[in-house]
């Protein structure tokens, strides 16, 4: 497990790196392997694959703020007692029912998380070798399954059983418990038999209920369902996903990124439906499929996303008409955080994978610092962080009101992704999609090769990389160059690299590499402001932006109203970086005793003196005010 106990220089206790990877995955390992050999065998003549992901194998993170998340969440689930997730289900079965009911969401039972948690629980034992979680996700799956009836009936229907099938396939796949397949068999035989069909092929804009779809969220089946004909190989579990293909959304996407009369759905889910796309994609080879998912993602950053990364104001995809600026007057709900976030990664590592762009993961950068990232962490009694808010007028970090909602489902499943996003892989490459604290063992063509990678960013802007091999080895190792930095330098082993950094695309460092090589990688963490859609060039309404991470003003101060600058040159005279500063009530738990994030001080040219501060979005903890979005062009109103 990834424990700090644990740590020591970034080491588990008595064994070295490569030892700790060997073990972690080696029961892992035979299943992952069958895993794949089903996969190539169900995939036929599937979808090109360009870059793979390490599928939750190889990476460990390191000593940072979102490790520390990442261990906060996994003692929070590990503590959940089982006798209470079961409860609802062996009650309903007339079996012994110790324990009580979670609560909230999960009153009756835990389906609405069940599957995903099982998910979860599956990936973080395949990625960090964390025992506690296998076993507990192995007792839960034996004593759930004696809950279900024999005809096959878990009592979930369409939106708690795709949750299931992606747990059930995540057991066998990651968790190495391949008794997970018969019990998916028999539910799904079920459902093939039992489950109501959608009446309408789209889901109803205009209904308060309906905007996401009769039967809920129907359109998000056919991805686990087609992961899990690739891991079976079985063709019932293809044939039944692709009675839930979208293909009235989905064909709004087919030809264009500006799709007329997409509005007004729900967006998470419309956001996780086209990972349904990408699958039917890699199942089908179906070109049309690829064009759908990548016109849907510049639809998305173009019409739907604020500079966080989120979407989805009051959960709704927004008419591209400037509704998404105004939705900032009036709206709190503006982003579902965790379950958005999660589609979001899905979304883009899809594109990652079919593609090879490195331009997709510039979207995973900005949910991971603006995103899950920077949600508060689950607490005790299942209390979650549901929306993050970006209001014009002042926005806040609270939690839901109600407890164990659909976020804490996805909470555990994004956390476990930590693992599969920082790095991707093809058959003679080593690539670095995002700059965190952590490190690999790849397989390359000469071996494996160890690189860890020490940073501070996105605080700093450089990350070095440290290459460990036995034997000299030759490959290309390429990192992203977001799109919003220009500059990009290199250094190797202290001298200066010529490497062909363009903004949106990988760079590549092509050489033989031994033993303690040393990459330092410059990323200039370009500020700007960025207008939260095409139609609010007046009053401007704007973000403050550093490198990936959007920033925001504190509002605790009774200080001089001012207006920021119209021109990005002039934004870095205003906003001054400022170290050390820890104001009691602002930072996180999880960031209390992390390093200090960078803070910058508001220093106008006619030198008002201002006590506020621009701090990240992410180091700000509950209940404390700011600012996310401002008009630029509004003239500031008198306070005295």
């Amino acid at each position: 497990m990834q424990k700090g106990k644990l740590e020591k220089d970034g080491l588990s206790a008595g064994i070295n790196r490569r030892e700790f990877l060997q073990a972690a995955s080696a029961a892992a390992m035979l299943v992952a392997q069958a895993a794949r050999g089903s996969e190539s065998q169900a995939q036929g003549a599937g979808g090109r694959v360009v870059l793979e992901p390490f599928d939750y194998q190889g990476v460990r993170l390191r000593p940072s703020r979102w490790l520390r998340q990442y261990d906060a969440g996994r003692e929070f689930f590990l503590r959940v007692p089982d006798d209470d997730i079961l409860c609802g289900f062996r009650a309903a079965a007339g079996l012994p029912a110790p324990g009580k009911p979670l609560g909230g969401w999960c009153g009756r039972n835990s389906s609405t998380v069940f599957g995903q948690w099982l998910s979860g629980m599956s990936r973080i034992w395949r990625a960090a070798g964390d025992s506690a979680m296998r076993d507990k996700a192995r007792h839960l799956f034996a004593e759930w399954a004696k809950t279900i009836a024999p005809s096959g009936d878990a009592g979930m229907r369409h939106y708690p059983f795709d949750k299931l099938v992606c747990g059930l396939v995540d057991l066998e796949r990651y968790g190495g418990h391949p008794e997970a397949r018969a019990v998916l068999e028999r539910v799904t035989d079920f459902a093939i038999k039992n489950f109501e069909r959608p009446a309408a092929p789209l889901a109803d804009p205009t209904h308060n209920q309906a905007y996401y779809g009769r039967p809920q969220e129907w359109y998000t089946l056919a991805e686990n369902l087609y992961r899990a004909y690739q891991l079976t190989g079985d063709p019932k579990f293809k044939t039944f996903a692709d009675e839930w293909l979208y293909r009235g959304y989905w064909a709004k996407f087919e030809s264009t990124a500006d799709a007329e009369d997409a509005q007004g759905v729900h967006a998470y889910s419309h956001v996780n439906t086209f990972s349904s796309a990408a699958l039917a994609y890699q199942v089908t080879g179906d070109p049309k499929y690829l064009a759908i998912i990548r016109n849907a993602y510049d639809y998305l950053q173009r019409h739907q996303c604020y500079a966080t990364g989120g979407y989805g104001p009051n959960e709704r995809f927004m008419a591209t008409d400037g509704s998404l600026g105004r939705a900032l007057d009036t709206r709190s709900d503006t982003f579902e955080t965790s379950c958005g976030s999660w589609a979001g990664f899905k979304l883009s590592r899809y594109l990652m994978q079919f593609t090879g762009e490195a331009r997709y993961g510039d979207w995973i950068e900005r949910l991971f610092y603006n995103g899950i990232g920077a949600a508060l962490p689950i607490a005790e009694g299942g209390k979650n962080f549901y929306y993050s808010d970006y209001r014009v007028g002042g926005g806040m970090k609270v939690y839901n009101w109600d407890t164990y909602t659909c976020c804490s489902g996805t909470y555990i499943q994004n956390i476990a992704d930590y693992h599969n996003i920082i790095y991707f892989r093809d058959a003679s490459a080593l690539y670095i999609n995002l700059y965190l604290a952590s490190e690999v063992t790849w397989n390359g063509p000469a071996g494996d090769v160890t690189v860890v990678q020490e940073t501070k960013y996105p605080d700093e802007d450089t990350t070095a990389l440290t290459i460990h091999t036995k034997e000299a080895a030759s490959f290309p190792l390429k990192f992203r160059v977001p799109a919003w930095t220009r500059g990009v330098s290199v250094k190797v082993n202290g001298v200066a690299a010529n490497v062909d950094a363009r903004p949106g695309q990988w760079a590549a460092i092509t050489r033989t590499w031994r033993d303690a090589d040393r990459v330092e990688i410059r990323i200039p963490l370009t500020l700007r402001m960025e207008a939260v859609d095409r139609q609010h060039p007046d009053p401007d309404r704007a973000a403050v932006v550093r490198g990936p991470v959007v920033l925001v003003l504190e509002a605790a101060y009774h200080d001089p109203n001012f207006r920021l600058p119209l021109k990005d040159e002039e934004l870095g005279a205003w906003l001054v970086p400022e170290q050390g500063r820890q104001p009691s009530g602002v930072l996180t738990a999880a960031a209390a005793n992390a390093e200090t994030p960078t803070v910058l001080r508001v220093v106008p040219p006619d030198k008002t003196a201002v006590r506020l501060k621009f701090w990240p979005f992410y180091a700000l903890g509950e209940g404390y005010p700011y600012f996310m979005y401002f008009d630029r062009k509004a003239l500031p109103y008198r306070l005295w």
